[in-house]
């Protein structure tokens, strides 16, 4: 029997395989612009957001500090030089304030020498007085004064003394204290001489913040 599954001939090439890669899909250009403006609408849009988020946040912190500032009571005084000579007088040793240079915040002034407070809480009072002259007798003083209103009696709540050679010079007597205070309640600074006090500019100073 003949075998007719063998052959000596050798079988045909494989046929060679087609490399199909891929195919990669190109957007046309008219697809690329459509892409490209709306990537830059988002970025525009995420800008505008930002900005106008820091924007809001400014404003709103600054009507916060504006309201706040525009209700703190506070009072930083110049003083003011008498216009006539008081010495001898104590009763009339109450130092004089400039309005007009002063600042004031939610205090009002009363007579030239009071400051009347208008919104009840805790300050910080504080007096500064400088003297450029002695008295023999007497101690240099500086006394801070209240009363509940303008016809109340008056009392000390603050005092600082300072003394000076015989040969002359100047000395200042400072103070500060934290005081409850009430609306109509009045404050001034005493010394039993105005004459002996120094009027130049930032050497003698009252004032007061609420806390």
């Amino acid at each position: 029997m003949i075998n007719t599954y063998q052959t000596s001939a050798f079988p045909p090439p494989v046929p060679p395989r087609l490399n199909r890669s891929g195919a990669v899909l190109m957007p046309s250009r008219g697809h690329s612009k459509v892409l490209l403006g709306s990537l830059v609408l988002v970025v525009l849009l995420n800008v505008l957001l930002s900005f106008g988020g820091f924007f809001y946040l400014y404003l709103s912190g600054r009507t916060v500090i504006s309201e706040e500032t525009s209700h703190t009571a506070m009072a930083r005084m110049v003083i003011k030089q008498p216009s006539q000579t008081l010495k001898g007088k104590p009763e009339l040793g109450y130092l004089e304030w400039n309005i007009v240079h002063s600042v004031r915040r939610n205090v009002n002034p009363y007579q030239a020498s009071w400051l009347t407070v208008l919104q009840p809480g805790d300050y910080y009072v504080y007096a500064r007085v400088t003297f450029s002259g002695r008295d023999p007798k007497l101690p240099l003083a500086c006394r801070v004064k209240l009363r509940q209103s303008d016809k109340a009696e008056e009392k000390d709540v603050m005092k600082a003394y300072c003394s000076l050679e015989s040969g002359g010079g100047q000395c200042t007597a400072a103070q500060g204290e934290v005081l409850t205070l009430q609306p109509g309640n009045q404050l001034s600074v005493w010394v039993q001489d105005l004459n002996l006090v120094d009027y130049e500019e930032g050497a003698t100073a009252f004032g007061m913040y609420k806390m």
